[in-house]
């Protein structure tokens, strides 16, 4: 495979978004680390690390595979997207698809046995979600689910059992995800409703659905709050929860009802850079 086809499949799943996870996924781990008699280990993170990213790019390959004709008939992704530019044929992708789930089963065998026993849960939930738009607005909710399996599956590769704290962040994420795929979501608002897809921009409108996006994150806020004061977190863990809080704030004043113009920038920008920093804090809190 050339330089060229690896490029068009990173921009297939659009690689660079893994940013929004993945540091939930490093949370996990080390917060596994923290709270737990277990120690670091190379290969372990490593390897939770390929389970992120194999899952990922699993689910963004199978959801465009899956939209590829809605994909084609929508104007602002018919020209942009690689199946319906004709850049990736739909059987390619869907090989992709096969392997990186594949590579996710094999490399959670690798882990422990919990994570091998609950890894066909997990490509159930994050390729289901694809199918989703089709019969209910709560799809924005279904994606959050899917990436809120990173903090927890991450402190299960290290522990092989629940724990409350990390689940605090899964909620934290499934109220964070769904509340800017809300947003992202308004730029297909009437193209979605065109095609009898579902939404809750289709279902409220966009005044109504920037409401619920206030609402999912200030719950997002609650969870990582109390999540913070349950991790008996010092001036670092609590600087880059003010942050992330901050960020998620700034976004909502990015995006209006008659202007979607700074869409990407609250979407893309503004969340990645949100999860990152506050991972950075939270990791050396610590170690500082």
């Amino acid at each position: 495979m050339g330089k060229s086809s690896i490029g068009n499949y990173l921009s297939l799943i659009k690689f660079s978004h893994t940013l929004f996870a993945l540091p939930f996924a490093v949370l996990g781990y080390f917060l596994a680390i923290e709270y737990s008699s277990n120690e670091f280990e190379v290969w372990l993170f490593l390897k939770v690390v390929l389970c992120m990213v194999f899952a990922r790019n699993a689910a963004m390959a199978f959801n465009r595979y899956v939209d590829r004709d809605i994909d084609q008939a929508n104007e602002r992704t018919a020209t942009v997207r690689e199946i319906p530019k004709g850049i990736i044929k739909a059987r390619s992708a869907l090989i992709f698809v096969g392997i990186n789930a594949l590579l996710f089963v094999l490399t959670t065998y690798f882990i422990n046995t919990v994570c091998f026993y609950l890894s066909p849960i997990a490509l159930l939930i994050i390729l289901g979600y694809s199918y989703t738009k089709r019969f209910t607005f709560l799809c924005h909710l279904i994606l959050g689910i899917g990436l809120s399996l990173a903090p927890i599956g991450a402190y299960l590769a290290v522990t092989g059992s629940f724990a409350w704290l990390p689940l605090y962040y899964s909620f934290a994420v499934i109220f964070w995800v769904a509340g800017f795929d809300i947003v992202y979501a308004l730029q297909d608002d009437l193209f979605d409703k065109d095609m009898k897809l579902h939404s809750i921009p289709v279902f409220l409108g966009r005044k109504g659905s920037l409401m619920v996006s206030v609402l999912f994150h200030f719950a997002t806020a609650i969870f990582m709050l109390y999540a913070a004061f349950q991790a008996d977190a010092n001036v670092w863990y609590w600087s880059g929860t003010l942050i992330f809080l901050a960020l998620l704030t700034y976004q909502h004043f990015l995006v209006k009802v008659n202007d979607l113009s700074k869409v990407n920038l609250a979407f893309f920008s503004t969340n990645g850079i949100a999860s990152l920093i506050f991972s950075i804090f939270a990791v050396l809190s610590f170690y500082l």
